[in-house]
């Protein structure tokens, strides 16, 4: 079985692991600030919620057109540069008299920026590890990004409340600033995974070659839409707690961190493949509870408890790569992580507007729900595609 071990040998791992985590830290602190922000300017969910995920709506956008970037261009040169694109747009949002709609612009930029950025990390990792560590090492830069939004969004929460929600913006683009400059000195220099140039057509061609197999297409679906919808839920949480949220925000990120470390290092084969179904109804189940409106050390154990099931998502990808080939990582793993962050945008918006018309308590509750049927009904699928080809001769 591999071990962590073997992640510390690897060259290269700790310094790409380093550059995640500047990267996790200056998203979670900017995300809190910019919520807190638009909810005070606007005193609507909606709003709130959509500044702190809405920039996953362009993620489409991105996979469509420019996603064939993620194996074409030197891993290290995007990455720093795509570092400081998030470094100098961040600082924008902190700009006075900026007007909500301007936020927005610049959320819809960094997303498309943001939707090449996950293939190339996912696909430089798939580089610097090899196949049987891959999943572990996912799992630690999983966990990693879990720790550090324990720690994130509280310290944000501090910062918000001695900064303000513009000087908090301003040390986040200056984290962004670090996470560059740790990228150019810390990555080595390789080429591009495939050949050709970026192009819209190259990222068509390879996307109809992944959305061509039903399998495929089943587990593009299980990784996008249930945790969409839950993350939806988790959109509410400034409107459900003001002044509180960074205790639920920090909450699911320890039970996340909890479920991607069992997944990642402890189970067999066999319960990875088991186990997908019933960690997303586990990720769905806490949010009913949340509608009765518990005392909020209550509603953090429930959350808790509940994130685990984000531990479904690893066993998910480690499906996926068993069905692509090497040259096409970057994009089949890009391709999911924008469809993941579409998926929590269109999941914060559908929320939203549930609580606007009753309350962010309910549509917690309507949300998860949804979550629930959704991967019931993938599940059934599955298994008919798994009789199909049983039944071919």
């Amino acid at each position: 079985m591999p071990t962590y071990q073997a992640l510390r040998r690897t060259p290269e791992f700790t310094p790409f692991l380093l550059v995640a985590v500047l990267q996790v830290t200056a998203a979670t602190v900017s995300g809190l600030a910019l919520a807190s922000l638009v909810y005070a300017a606007t005193a609507s969910p909606l709003l709130a919620a959509l500044s702190m995920f809405g920039s996953s709506f362009t993620q489409v956008a991105g996979a469509v057109l420019l996603m064939s970037a993620a194996d074409r261009l030197p891993p290290r040169a995007a990455t720093t540069a795509l570092a400081l694109t998030f470094a100098l747009s961040t600082a924008l949002l902190a700009a006075p008299g900026l007007p909500v709609g301007a936020d927005f612009a610049v959320l819809f930029c960094q997303g498309l920026a943001a939707s090449v950025g996950g293939g190339v990390r996912y696909g430089l990792l798939g580089e610097i590890l090899p196949r049987e560590l891959y999943l572990l090492g996912r799992s630690v830069l999983n966990m990693s990004a879990g720790g550090v939004q324990i720690g994130g969004f509280a310290v944000g929460g501090v910062l918000v409340d001695a900064l303000g929600p513009r000087g908090t913006l301003l040390a986040g683009a200056g984290l962004y600033g670090v996470t560059a400059a740790l990228a150019l000195l810390g990555l080595g220099s390789r080429a591009p995974r495939a050949s050709g140039r970026p192009s819209i057509a190259a990222t068509w061609h390879v996307n109809s070659l992944l959305w061509a197999s039903r399998s495929r297409r089943l587990l593009y679906l299980g990784l996008w839409v249930p945790n969409g919808l839950i993350v939806g839920c988790e959109s509410l949480f400034v409107p459900y707690a003001p002044g509180r949220a960074g205790l639920l925000f920090a909450a699911g990120a320890i039970g996340m961190l909890a479920g991607d470390t069992v997944s990642g290092r402890f189970l067999s084969a066999r319960w990875r493949r088991r186990l997908p179904l019933p960690l997303l109804l586990v990720l769905a189940a806490p949010y009913p509870l949340l509608a009765r409106h518990p005392p909020l050390t209550v509603a953090a154990v429930a959350v808790s408890l509940g994130s685990i099931g984000y531990g479904a998502s690893l066993l998910q990808q480690e499906q996926l790569l068993e069905q692509v080939p090497d040259e096409l990582t970057g994009q089949a793993l890009g391709l999911h992580s924008c469809g993941m962050l579409t998926c929590q945008g269109v999941g914060a918006a559908l929320a939203g507007v549930v609580a606007q018309r009753t309350s962010p308590g309910t549509a917690m509750a309507v949300t998860a729900t949804a979550s629930a049927c959704v991967t019931l009904a993938l599940a059934r699928a599955h298994a008919r595609t798994h009789a199909r080809v049983s039944r071919r001769p």
